[in-house]
């Protein structure tokens, strides 16, 4: 990593939140939770309080809000007044202010490219600055699954994140890849500002993982497995400080940990990217 240490953030996306897996967490010093106000049929922070109301105090959580229960599903929204009431809804359900919170997927609310878009993020990160302002949550991000719409609709005058969570990982396309380069750049947030997420593209048993070997990317590819190596690839694809990862076995998450000791072939990950950008140039329109 450049001049930061790896994290593993503990996320709960498809995780039955049971206390056994987060009291394994903090004996393998993971020590920060991500969870979203629409995970576990909208009750994740109601059934988190539950199961772990006196382990919550020893994490940094943070959640995300922007998914609304609907009529017939879940519907999205960036509409500010929503968006602080949830904040504040979730504070009343997990029985604690979150330490951060993400507007979670904006593009979704944001297809195409009408003017008045622009608009719309930045009333969106405005809504969320000003809950942080008012002491709601310690910061705010933005956690974004298809980051490049939004390359073209930053506000540089609106409030910026604190931190951008996107995908990452071997699984993750350069356009991906190079407009979480651009966020970055445009709200001026660090590597240690960037947090990645889905490091296995949804599953460590995908057909995937027993045809390719990433070890490649591990300047010693001894001791390692290969979920291992593609887990630690993750930190460099892009440069992110964290990983957001999902399990419910405490062994999966114990190797998780041993695999930050791994050390990441820059050469290779640059190579790859590279390829990866004359692979989008050739390919037919």
């Amino acid at each position: 990593m450049r001049g930061t240490d790896p994290r593993i953030v503990l996320g709960l996306h498809r995780s039955r939140h049971e206390r056994r897996l987060l009291t394994v967490a903090l004996d393998l010093g993971v020590t920060a939770l991500d969870t979203s106000t629409n995970y576990l049929g909208f009750r994740s922070h109601q059934v988190l309080a539950q199961a772990a109301r006196d382990l919550l105090p020893k994490f940094s959580l943070s959640t995300k809000v922007g998914y609304f229960p609907g009529p017939d599903s879940a519907e999205h929204s960036l509409n500010p007044v929503r968006l602080q009431a949830a904040v504040e809804q979730a504070i009343r359900d997990l029985g604690r202010e979150p330490d951060l919170v993400f507007l979670h997927n904006p593009e979704h609310s944001l297809q195409g490219a009408p003017p008045q878009n622009r608009d719309v993020l930045a009333q969106a990160c405005a809504a969320l600055d000003a809950a942080a302002a008012q002491g709601l949550c310690g910061a705010w991000g933005v956690a974004s699954w298809e980051p490049s719409p939004l390359s073209s609709l930053i506000d540089t005058t609106a409030p910026r994140p604190s931190v951008l969570m996107v995908r990452a990982g071997l699984l993750v396309g350069t356009r991906t890849l190079d407009a979480t380069d651009g966020l970055a750049k445009a709200w001026s947030l660090s590597d240690s500002a960037v947090w990645g997420m889905s490091p296995f593209g949804g599953s460590t048993r995908a057909p995937v993982w027993e045809r390719v070997d990433p070890r490649v990317f591990l300047r010693s590819r001894s001791g390692f497995s290969r979920a291992q190596a593609a887990f630690r690839a993750a930190y460099h694809l892009p440069h992110v400080s964290a990983v957001a990862v999902g399990t419910d076995e405490p062994t999966h998450l114990g190797e998780l940990t041993d695999a930050l000791a791994g050390e990441v072939d820059e050469r290779a990950v640059h190579e790859y990217r590279s390829l990866l950008r004359d692979r989008l140039r050739t390919q037919p329109v």
